[in-house]
């Protein structure tokens, strides 16, 4: 097992700085949150712009959106 003397750059809080790689790492989580994010957005605006007198087809819309909108909620 590997301590922070043998892999200094293993343990980012141990020198107080946080290295380019955990920098890189961070921000491409943040941007595929982002694309998460606007993609679900997209979906829920296409949900919404479908018109139906259908009963069956609009309950299944709402539950879409549901599902969406829970997604959202989740990743925010």
């Amino acid at each position: 097992m590997a301590n922070a003397l043998e892999n200094p750059g293993s343990n980012p809080s141990s020198n107080g700085h946080v290295s380019e790689e955990d920098r890189r790492a961070a921000e491409l989580r943040r941007a595929a949150r982002e694309r998460e994010k606007q993609a679900l957005n997209l979906q829920r605006e296409s949900i919404l712009s479908q018109r139906t007198s259908n009963p069956g087809r609009r309950a299944a819309l709402e539950a879409a959106l549901a599902q969406v909108e829970a997604q959202l909620q989740a990743i925010e």
